[in-house]
């Protein structure tokens, strides 16, 4: 249900307590205390049939019995009396409902089901149960039993523990940090993560988000809902939970090294989350985003009165991977001008413990004119030789002199004094300030942290080769033969087949049932002057090392009879209940200086496929150098996952080893998360080792489990599987149009930034204005990348393209609602290809969109002036009206039929 209903938990007009008591350390006492000291403005009801009155204010003994309809009811009761409370509250008027009281149970016929049965159907919205409660200070909401009410400010706060919110509410007093509000969500039997992120993602109180997450339910729910929210706001997360042991042992590489919170950790990159390790950490980076809006490089500055402190600063920033900024010749030239001559003369600029509130000035707007820095940090260490309030008060002037409040360089502050007007001071000017030089440095890498993830939101992935060709078709079969035997693991040559078929390179396999077959099998590679490897064959046993069943560098036939005899009979010693099917017969791949890599697919419980990739070889847990993503993948995203691993910094060129095909790598990836998408029924998959050189990939060996397909575990349009919508292929067609002309329609894809820009160039100003309601004629990458870079799960984008020469004739755009029941579109023409029937075409098939995901309704603003646009409308059935607010504009709206 997403937003539905939430401006009633968070705005509500007339509150009810349906549990209110007298009775001391009561959570009903509690919750009427803190909303009578919050000062909420509107109607306060209090429900207990055991009382006529509770501290002053009148009490009534059944929700009916108010003089007026209560928007939130916030329920105390015991457990049993909650789902009939419930009901009372749908039938009093009530929207929503905070249910405190825990205890409901799990499973069917427990209340919790109970009481869900009781709102769901009548969309009343409910926080909990066994929560904290809700706090909205900027409309004196706290309907809590928190210890105290939050002050005014503009952090959101979600958190699945009741006890972590209050106690960041006690932080946030403690430091003058206020919220714009602070829920707890308990149970989440209904509101969760993801309602509240699209939520937070509009409020015009809230500046930034924070969550404290212990588990993720929804995961593709909260997946669209993070990666809207991200591109709106800074989100930051705390995840618990971070070494918890895994519950199953992992039957491949891929699947040992994909560790619940390493998948966590994945997701939340990939939504362009900032993820903190601790609670501390989850305000700093706040603070530091609420000041700092974004750093156009990572290069930093540091500007010291002290050079312990400036060496101490540089050792933290190299400590967590940042970068020391050279200084420009030009600059230090200007700083030996008017510095003393016992001044660094570098990064760190130590300007001496004598420095005055001019000498500060000076050198800040130096640095601040140097291209080679991003962000200046600037320190004070009080001395008895000059006023830090002044060093302070020289800093704000500096910055007073930008054009607006927060352009340009960001700036950051440690005063070891911490004088209160010094503080005061730099905090107005915008300027965060730490109490040490590690906290500055570590608020100054969640500005560039964040500064990453949205250009990774932003960025344009390179075009996937011509040639990237797969037969899933031939993938499929095989996966279904070995379903059809009730196998879970595919046999070497199906593994075989299936790479074949996504074309990733991998080693041939013939398989032997004995020693003579094995020589046979060997001998045409032995004649080639190939060495050969063998290995046992049997599908109970995973690991061939545990029954040392893999001989290599075999050079004869008799080596290759007398090896496989060998392993055949160890094997069955071993393993005596094993089913043995033989040995395969490999060709020894020797490649000298080939790097040892790993990649896979795993499983996750939450979020379904993940591709990982690190350090292969035998000992790939021990070494543990993996990262993970999850799918779909693209040429960029295939790339940023290598260089989260060690092994990417040997995949370069080095002493007199060539560079490895780092896109070869790259492009097995992708197609693995292809394949994840394509055939839900492989479950695990691990190539190990994968060798890599500069002549490309080659998979030495592969292991494929596969099961069958649960159906439908999420409803949706697409791969049950996945938390990110794959590519929608199914909308790719081709139309008629007049006079015979035809064009290919297919949804927008991230690569298509040029395209757009190509054909924004080829319409008119006009067209232009009357598609953007204003002047538009410079495209930056952001504004294209806006239009390309898509989530599937919320938008479609469909463009026209001649099919001849591949130009972009045309483009229309729907957007869902948080509660996919309206979708807003857009839509644009080349301007010298109107009468074609493009715009016609395109609006019919997004309308058809709209039905099969559900919408009920697709609206739009049209100039008043734009008659062709509003004839159109017309003939599609669109009402037509004025805008209420704008004389200029036209609304536009169509009730969606949905498909049959």
């Amino acid at each position: 249900m997403s937003t539905y209903a939430l401006d009633a938990v968070f705005r509500p007009k007339s509150v009810a307590v349906v549990g209110a008591s007298p009775r001391e350390r009561s959570v009903g006492r509690a919750v009427v205390r803190n909303l009578r000291e919050a000062g909420f403005a509107g109607p306060v009801g209090l429900v207990n049939p055991k009382y006529r009155q509770i501290d002053g204010l009148p009490a009534v003994a059944r929700l009916a019995d108010l003089p007026f309809k209560p928007e939130l009811v916030v329920v105390t009761t015991p457990p049993d009396t909650v789902p009939g409370v419930v009901a009372e509250a749908v039938a009093a008027g009530a929207r929503a409902a905070v249910v405190v009281t825990a205890g409901l149970g799990q499973g069917p016929g427990s209340l919790l089901e109970r009481l869900r049965e009781a709102a769901r159907p009548h969309g009343l919205r409910v926080v909990g149960p066994n929560c904290l409660g809700v706090m909205a200070p900027h409309v004196g909401l706290n309907a809590s039993f928190a210890a105290r009410s939050p002050l005014k400010g503009d952090l959101a706060l979600v958190s699945q523990s009741g006890a972590i919110a209050s106690g960041l509410v006690e932080w946030g007093v403690a430091r003058s940090i206020g919220f714009s509000a602070v829920v707890s969500l308990g149970d989440a039997l209904d509101v969760d993560f993801g309602d509240l992120l699209d939520w937070f993602a509009q409020d015009t109180k809230t500046r930034a988000i924070l969550l404290y997450i212990e588990s993720i339910r929804d995961a593709r729910k909260f997946m669209s809902a993070a990666r809207a929210a991200a591109r709106a706001k800074p989100v930051v997360v705390v995840k618990s939970g971070r070494h918890a042991q895994g519950a199953r042992a992992a039957a491949t590489h891929t699947g040992a090294l994909a560790g619940s919170d390493a998948v966590y950790d994945a997701a939340f990159r990939r939504a362009g989350l900032l993820r903190v390790l601790a609670l501390d950490e989850l305000f700093a980076a706040a603070k530091t985003l609420g000041h700092l809006r974004s750093a156009p490089g990572g290069r930093l500055a540091i500007l010291t009165n002290g050079g312990g402190i400036g060496v101490l600063a540089v050792d933290r920033l190299v400590d967590l991977g940042g970068t020391l900024a050279a200084l420009d010749e030009a600059t230090v030239r200007r700083l030996d001008g008017m510095l003393p001559p016992t001044w660094s003369r570098a990064n760190p600029v130590d300007i001496v413990g004598d420095a005055d509130a001019s000498r500060y000035a000076q050198a800040l707007e130096a640095l601040l004119s140097d291209r080679e820095n991003d962000a200046v940090l600037v320190m004070n260490v009080p001395t008895a030789l000059a006023s830090s309030t002044d060093a302070a008060g020289a800093v704000t002037r500096v910055l007073a002199q930008r054009p607006r409040p927060g352009a340009g360089k960001p700036v950051l502050g440690v005063w070891l004094g911490r004088e209160p007007a010094a503080l005061a001071a730099l905090e107005a000017a915008g300027v965060p300030t730490y109490n040490t030089e590690a906290g500055a440095i570590l608020g100054y890498t969640y500005l560039v942290r964040h500064r990453e993830a949205q250009q990774a939101l932003m960025e344009t992935p390179p075009s996937l080769p011509e040639d990237f060709v797969v037969d899933s078709a031939a993938a499929q079969a095989v996966v279904a033969g070995a379903l059809a035997q009730g196998r879970q693991w595919l046999d070497p040559l199906e593994v075989n087949a299936l790479m074949a078929a996504y074309g990733i390179p991998i080693t041939p396999v013939t398989l032997a049932g004995d020693a003579d077959a094995a020589a046979a099998a060997a001998a045409p590679l032995l004649a080639d002057g190939m060495q050969v490897a063998l290995k046992i064959l049997s599908p109970d046993i995973l690991h061939k090392s545990d029954v040392d069943g893999v001989r290599l560098n075999l050079a004869s036939e008799a080596a290759v009879r007398e090896a496989a005899g060998a392993i055949l009979a160890r094997a069955r010693e071993l393993r005596p209940d094993a089913k043995i099917q033989g040995v395969t017969v490999h060709p020894m791949i020797v490649r000298a200086k080939a790097r040892e890599l790993i990649a896979g697919l795993a499983d996750d419980p939450t979020f379904g496929p993940v591709v990982v990739f690190g350090r292969g070889g035998t000992a790939v847990e021990v070494i543990d150098d993996k990262a993970l993503a999850l799918p779909p993948l693209d040429l960029r995203l295939a790339h940023e996952l290598i260089s989260r691993t060690r092994v990417s910094r040997i995949l370069k060129a080095y002493r007199d080893v060539p560079a490895a095909d780092e896109r070869a790598v790259a492009l097995v990836l992708v197609k693995l998360a292809q394949m994840a998408a394509d055939i839900p029924q492989v479950r695990e998959l691990d190539i190990n080792p994968l060798l890599a050189d500069r002549d490309g990939v080659i998979a030495v060996d592969a292991r494929v489990s596969v099961a069958p397909h649960p159906g439908p575990a999420q409803k949706g349009p697409w791969h049950s599987r996945f938390v990110i919508r794959p590519y929608p292929k199914e909308w790719e067609r081709e139309v008629e149009l007049a006079h015979g002309r035809r064009m290919f329609v297919r949804p927008v894809r991230p690569e298509d930034e040029d395209m757009f820009r190509a054909f924004f160039e080829r319409v008119s100003d006009e067209d232009l204005r009357l598609r953007f309601f204003s002047a538009v004629r410079h495209f930056s990458h952001e504004f294209i990348a806006r239009l390309t870079q898509l989530d599937y799960a919320r938008s479609i984008a469909l463009v026209a393209i001649d099919p001849g020469s591949g130009e972009m004739l045309g483009a229309v755009r729907l957007l869902a609602d948080a509660n996919y029941e309206r979708g807003e579109y857009g839509i644009l023409v080349r301007s010298d290809l109107k009468g074609f029937g493009i715009g016609w075409q395109l609006m019919r098939i997004m309308i058809e969109y709209a039905g099969t995901i559900g919408l009920k309704l697709i609206e739009g603003q049209v100039l008043r002036e734009n008659v062709t646009m509003l004839a159109m409308c017309q003939q599609l059935g669109f009402r037509i009206r004025p805008d209420a607010d704008d004389a200029t504009l036209m609304d536009v709206t169509l009730d969606v039929a949905a498909p049959p």
